[in-house]
């Protein structure tokens, strides 16, 4: 199954309109009791959110999981710091990568794969302003020929 393959359960839409994605890695999720039940549900929200590489280990912050109904006590903090699960060949790789300017890695999706949690991961360098305008610009051209074709007929 090629990469960032499975059945997805969150996007992060706003990640491809504020950076260009360059590379994309496959990260799984280090998880805690009723974590992967929540994800199933799909309760999870990656807007915000951005991984790190600390002390040789990649982290993601700020993905929110709500707490499973069902829960009770075994329920987790939605906002805790979860590690990522990567090659360590990938991890040197990225450590180089981000340490350029204006580099960082984002989320892109959440999805299950073989029964799995996994995280594809990007790393985006960000977008100015102008850049931002022009692909509204791309878009809305595309748009405005898409629909000229088909009320031509």
């Amino acid at each position: 199954m090629p990469r960032g393959q499975g059945k997805v359960i969150a996007q992060n839409k706003k990640a491809h309109h504020d950076y260009f994605i360059e590379e994309t890695y496959e990260a799984g999720l280090v998880l805690k009791g009723t974590e992967i039940k929540s994800i199933r549900a799909g309760r999870v929200n990656l807007k915000d959110s951005f991984a790190r590489i600390e002390n040789g280990e990649a982290f993601l912050y700020n993905m929110h999981i709500s707490p499973y109904e069902q829960g009770n006590r075994f329920n987790h903090d939605p906002l805790r710091t979860r590690k990522l699960l990567l090659h360590k060949n990938e991890i040197n790789k990225l450590i180089g990568e981000t340490q350029r300017q204006g580099y960082s890695l984002v989320p892109l999706k959440i999805y299950i794969k073989n029964g799995v949690a996994k995280v594809l991961i990007g790393l985006a360098k960000g977008k100015k302003q102008y850049d931002k305008r022009e692909d509204l610009k791309r878009k809305q051209a595309k748009r405005d020929i898409e629909r000229a074709l088909k009320n031509q007929y």
